[in-house]
């Protein structure tokens, strides 16, 4: 490319009164991504860097050497590390970070990360680099590899269209910052999700006029929440919850806001209404609430009159649940009609998108100065009946807490139970135990708001990583992760302790080995319950061998690892990790609860 002759430079700093002004004609275009970066206030970039990088990566180095600011970037070695880094952070802060892959390939082996985010509505910009489209030298960034011929899909965004919010091909650097925080602005409008931009190679390289005076503030351009709702729908709801004699509230991921929790409890509380928190992603109301009524819808369903379901995508499964047909259901949602999802199949009498911890701080307000002496009384009398049920339940809990297992063989519940005494209340625990997940929910007792998270979406293999995000955002508390050895397995485990080690993020891993898929054992007996799978004890989901030592994984990247066979050595083993934690070292410990 040829440089512009001086007169042609005077024309551009000398523009007529009605044209922008122009500059930045010697920085590169990812001079100016990395600066619309910096401009958003977007702290990491978890990256996987490829070919298609070049010139973000000079950049970042010329930055540094001039004390330029810009996003810290933390090398991931597998994508799946930097998609789920992305949505532990974002699950601690509520605020999206970037993610850095290359071309397609990088693209698709974030997808499985772009569907969990969608599902847990966290914030995420992923971006990705394109294979040049010039091939002779045409352009700076021109293709100069044989791959980058075969990077070259007719449609990259089709590898993860169906999980986010928005799409771009960034066409020229000079709209580089206005395309970031239509990203950045989207990704964080409710409801929130992950957005996805792929950058061409020459695009980066080129050196472009960009009018001097752009500005894309946050206060002009920023995203859009969403809010409280209208007084009638408001005293609606109060009305029924006045009149109700057994109410309950139903939820999944309100708690991914604080202020939701707090709103929830004081409902709750107020109007004596019993609060199931369902397959969470996040902790929706502390487990020592006395309106805490477990994970089962249906042991509330029988008798409710009134309920409300509350930022949640499947309040119950259909087939095995049907609520009673005199129940009058209220739905506050971020999302309430389920754009994503073709099929749904839920019936409310009213339906709200909106703040769930607003809309129910209004309700409250109704409440409260609407209540009678009666209707205090009807409320101290479920009140009571709470308490009393949830005193039986942490008793059975307990019960079944005692029970140690045996020597290869330990109970779940037992050492869930160790785990959760030595952990502190603002600790934060991260659960992919899929069939053992029970266990981990009834027995590690959390209570405080973003101290439990859990998977959204489908995909496996979250946990650790998440993990990694949390512990950086979030460096004071320990973040501990419980999952199945199938979910370890699809978790890319070397990638996570290795990223572990390089950033001193320790993280506590615990593996609930049970030597392979029980959920598919359990979903084949649930439609073949006779069938030839069940007769010949064969469901194609074990994943054993002669040697199963994961922690040695963990080991590789140094962390401390330890095989837990004996309940005798449960408190002690757990001991150990944290201490390993204390000294900087991730910890690995990996407990035989039985083959299946």
């Amino acid at each position: 490319m040829n440089a512009p002759s001086s007169a042609a430079a005077s024309a551009l700093q000398s523009a007529s009164p009605g044209e922008p002004s122009q500059t930045g004609a010697t920085e590169t275009g990812a001079a100016h991504f990395l600066k619309g970066l910096t401009d958003l206030g977007v702290r990491c970039l978890f990256a996987n860097m490829g070919t298609d990088h070049v010139s973000l990566i000079e950049e970042m180095e010329r930055f540094r050497g001039a004390g330029r600011a810009l996003p810290e970037v933390f090398l991931c070695p597998h994508e799946n590390v930097a998609v789920h880094m992305a949505a532990g952070y974002a699950a601690v802060t509520g605020q999206g970070q970037g993610v850095l892959v290359h071309v397609d390939s990088g693209t698709a082996n974030s997808a499985m990360g772009a569907h969990n985010l969608q599902r847990a509505r966290l914030p995420a910009l992923l971006m990705a680099g394109k294979a040049p489209y010039t091939l002779r030298g045409e352009l700076p960034g021109s293709r100069d590899n044989y791959v980058h011929f075969i990077q070259d899909p007719f449609d990259i965004g089709s590898l993860v269209r169906p999980y986010v919010k928005w799409e771009y091909n960034l066409p020229t650097a000079v709209v580089a910052r206005e395309a970031l925080r239509r990203a950045h602005s989207v990704m964080h409008s409710d409801p929130p999700g992950p957005v996805y931009m792929t950058l061409p190679r020459e695009v980066l390289a080129e050196s472009p006029a960009v009018p001097a005076d752009q500005q894309f503030d946050a206060v002009r351009y920023g995203p859009a929440r969403l809010g409280g709702v209208d007084a009638a729908r408001v005293a609606l709801i109060a009305e029924r919850l006045l009149a109700a004699d057994r109410p309950v509230l139903i939820t999944s991921y309100a708690g991914r806001r604080p202020e939701a929790v707090a709103a929830i409890e004081e409902l709750a509380r107020l109007c004596g209404i019993q609060v199931v928190d369902y397959m969470p992603s996040s902790l929706g109301i502390s487990r020592r609430s006395p309106c805490f009524a477990g994970f089962d819808p249906a042991a509330v369903l029988p008798g409710a009159d009134v309920g409300l379901l509350v930022d949640i995508d499947v309040p119950w499964l259909p087939r095995f649940v049907r609520p009673e047909a005199g129940t009058w259901w209220a739905h506050v949602d971020v999302d309430p009609i389920k754009q994503d999802f073709p099929m749904w199949g839920f019936a409310t009498d009213l339906r709200m998108q909106a703040d769930v911890a607003t809309v129910l701080r209004q309700v409250s307000e109704q409440v409260r100065a609407r209540a009678d002496e009666a209707f205090r009384a009807r409320v101290a009398r479920r009140m009571a009946e709470l308490e009393q049920a949830a005193a039986a339940r942490a008793e059975a809990l307990a019960r079944a807490a005692a029970k140690p297992g045996e020597v290869g063989a330990l109970s779940a519940a037992h050492v869930c139970a160790a785990l959760s005494r030595a952990l502190a209340p603002d600790d934060v625990v991260i659960n992919e135990a899929v069939r053992n997940s029970p266990a981990v929910l009834n027995q590690i007792i959390r209570t405080e708001p973003l101290s439990f998270f859990g998977g959204a979406g489908g995909g496996l293999g979250y946990s650790g990583s998440m993990a990694l995000g949390v512990k950086l955002a979030r460096p004071g508390v320990r973040a501990v992760h419980v999952l199945g050895d199938g979910a370890f397995h699809l978790g890319t485990p070397s990638s996570v302790y290795a990223t572990s080690q390089r950033y001193g993020l320790p993280i506590l891993t615990v593996i609930l080995d049970n030597g392979g898929w029980q959920a598919v054992k359990e979903a084949v007996l649930r439609v073949y319950p006779d069938g030839a799978s069940a007769a010949a004890d064969e469901f194609h989901a074990r994943l054993q061998g002669a040697t199963r030592r994961f922690e040695k994984i963990g080991e590789a990247f140094g962390a401390y690892g330890e095989c837990l066979i004996d309940p005798a050595e449960v408190e002690p083993a757990i001991a150990r990790c944290l201490q390993a934690l204390e000294s900087g070292r991730s910890a690995v410990l990996n407990v035989q609860i039985g083959l299946q």
